[in-house]
């Protein structure tokens, strides 16, 4: 048999962990990986992070699964907390980001059809996003690697480039019905929206009836500083998609609307099996009790000050290779010279843990609990690597 047990659609690298503590893998012969791609924005907590392993154990000894055909004790609790935190006044709880994008598409467009008006049915988005890979968000987004090979994409969605106000304007029509937006784009290269931008898109969709939906799945939850990065920017959407660190590592994800945005999603417009199962309530609460405060989250934009201000004095000492840092919080983003996947794929070999992303951006997403010691010893550690790494085209 040639094909692989495990579908061979990953290009798996040679890091193979199998255990976990604060910001360090380790792998299945011992070897010591510094973490600072958390799971890809997932592992906000570290690894093993005694809260919320507590409570994950808890919940897995008392109820780990039932349908929802029955009520929800568990749900209702944390949707209402995560209502009282943000602008939301409803919540549908999902497994993953994707599921929860899917759902926020189309509570975008059941708003219009409720409203009597289902030709407004087509959202418009942006140039070299990311949503998901399930047909409706490899169809968002125009990069041709998610495409590729799976025609015929889904209608309903045109692409216009990001932060791009006039353009974003421009393509405003009769079946238009809103807008599917990352403020902060994080696949296409930690690319935060500008204020005018985002501010511009909710002044649109107030004066036309539109929907402005956030794709908060990697930049949600306390990653900008903020609990979620809408509340940086001063406005706040109509639906928004968060998932990947809302659990600590977790399935979960969820979708948030307001009353208004949700007037279509009723009874048997849309479900899930395991979609708010109690365990992921769990995982949930546990780590909404850690972040969900003003101290942790003036912490995150402290750190992540400090984390930019060190990355940016090590750039002289490298400038044949680095150019500049960018992003929000801890969501950093360093822009190579070169390709940025190589040089992810070196610093594996130094133990080093990070995600490439487009434009040459090596993303950096810690654990938002590292201290000023973790801070030191990851710059001390690319810098070192720095020094041994050698370009592509040089070697």
């Amino acid at each position: 048999m040639a094909i692989t047990p495990l579908m061979p659609v990953y290009p798996r690298c040679e890091v193979r962990p199998v255990r976990g503590e604060g910001i360090w893998l380790y792998g299945e012969n011992g070897e010591k990986y510094l973490d600072f791609a958390s799971g890809i924005a997932v592992n906000l907590l570290g690894h093993g992070h005694p809260h919320l392993t507590k409570a994950i154990q808890q919940q897995a000894e008392t109820l780990i699964h039932v349908s929802n055909l029955y009520g929800s004790p568990q749900g209702e609790a944390l949707a209402q907390r995560i209502v009282d935190l943000t602008f939301a006044d409803t919540v549908f709880f999902t497994n993953s980001g994707a599921e929860a994008v899917e759902c926020a598409i189309k509570t975008a467009r059941r708003y219009h059809h409720a409203g009597g008006n289902p030709h407004k049915n087509e959202l418009i988005t942006f140039k070299n996003a990311f949503h998901g890979r399930t047909m409706a968000t490899i169809s968002a987004t125009d990069q041709e690697k998610l495409r590729d090979g799976f025609a015929p994409l889904l209608e309903g969605f045109k692409v216009v480039e990001f932060d791009n106000l006039d353009a974003a304007l421009g393509a405003i029509d009769g079946r238009s019905s809103g807008f599917l937006i990352e403020p902060i784009q994080g696949e296409g290269g930690i690319r935060p929206a500008s204020r005018e931008f985002l501010h511009g898109l909710r002044k649109a969709c107030d004066e036309q009836d539109l929907m402005l939906v956030f794709d908060e799945v990697q930049c949600g939850v306390a990653r900008t500083g903020h609990l979620y990065a809408y509340e940086y920017y001063g406005i706040a959407p109509d639906i928004l998609a968060t998932a990947k660190g809302i659990g600590g590592g977790f399935p979960l994800g969820a979708c948030l609307a307001t009353e208004k945005a949700a007037r279509g999603m009723v009874i048997g417009t849309h479900g899930s099996t395991y979609g708010g199962n109690p365990l992921a309530m769990a995982a949930g609460q546990a780590v909404l009790d850690v972040v969900a405060n003003d101290e942790f989250l003036a912490e995150v934009r402290a750190k992540g000050e400090r984390l930019r201000s060190a990355l940016e004095q090590m750039i002289p000492n490298h400038s044949h290779l680095f150019d500049s840092v960018r992003g929000v919080g801890l969501m950093l983003g360093l822009k190579l010279k070169s390709d940025s996947r190589a040089f992810v794929n070196w610093l594996r070999s130094e133990g080093i843990l990070l995600v490439a992303a487009g434009e040459n951006v090596v993303r950096i997403l810690p654990p938002l609990t590292i201290d000023e010691a973790d801070i030191r010893t990851f710059v001390d550690g690319l810098s070192a690597a720095a020094d041994k790494y050698r370009l592509p085209d040089a070697a």
